[in-house]
């Protein structure tokens, strides 16, 4: 049950962030947005742990900005992966992985 809540939380926050985010749009409608939220939370819990600990050099002489370029590339990458859903550049990318992460964080602290 807690899962599915959680996961519900992540479909709220991706809607939200299409609709916050100007250059991301969704063409598929509710199907999108709920394949793009698994699609988030695979990456989220799989790709992006082992991304991490692979540029932590990097990482570390950024002095940690260079995580926010990755969630903007792993936000860009879902497009590749999930037909319907569509960023307009790097910025609306990052934008839209910052936002996403925020209400993400924000809604499964409520839940």
């Amino acid at each position: 049950m807690r899962t599915i809540l959680r996961y519900l939380g992540t479909v709220a926050a991706v809607f939200l962030t299409v609709n916050l985010v100007p250059g991301i749009t969704v063409a598929g409608g509710w199907t999108t947005i709920l394949l793009v939220a698994l699609v988030w939370s695979v990456i989220m819990m799989i790709i992006k742990p082992v991304l991490t600990i692979l540029t932590l050099p990097i990482t570390i002489l950024t002095l940690g900005l260079f995580s926010f370029i990755l969630n903007a590339l792993l936000f860009w990458a879902m497009t590749l992966i999930v037909p319907g859903f569509i960023v307009a550049g790097f910025l609306p990318a990052l934008l839209g992985a910052l936002v996403l992460s925020v209400l993400t964080w924000l809604i499964h602290q409520i839940l």
